[in-house]
């Protein structure tokens, strides 16, 4: 990708900063769980219907939560996030969310896009 394309605050990290590492399918997950974030605060026009809605709101901001995670590698991919929709949301966790501080040689040398196809811009 030669420019960043999209919504500002759905744009993921790496494919505004290169330094996070370059632009891939995880990218897609961060928009998503930001979309997530947004229906489970309601600001979308979005009614839940059912008896339990707020088992419904917990799936939706923890799967949120884990799309927009800093690094990439940390994501869960569209069918796990799927699975954890569709699941009864018993076992889904609260992630543990930290922004990383800067240092000399880059954000603490963590390795990005260890497993991670790139996106080409032919595609």
């Amino acid at each position: 990708m030669t420019s960043a394309r999209g919504t500002m605050g759905y744009i993921a990290p790496e494919i505004l900063y290169r330094n996070f590492g370059r632009a891939s399918y995880k990218s897609d997950v961060y928009s998503s769980g930001m979309l997530l974030l947004e229906m489970s605060s309601r600001r979308v026009d979005i009614r839940i219907e059912e008896d339990n809605d707020a088992t419904v709101l917990k799936k939706l901001a923890i799967a949120g939560l884990l799309c927009i995670q800093w690094y990439p590698t940390d994501r869960p991919s569209m069918k796990v996030v799927v699975q954890m929709l569709e699941g009864d949301g018993d076992d889904l966790t609260m992630p543990s969310l930290s922004v990383p501080a800067k240092s000399i040689g880059g954000i603490h040398g963590r390795p990005y896009q260890v497993e991670l196809a790139v996106i080409s811009e032919s595609e």
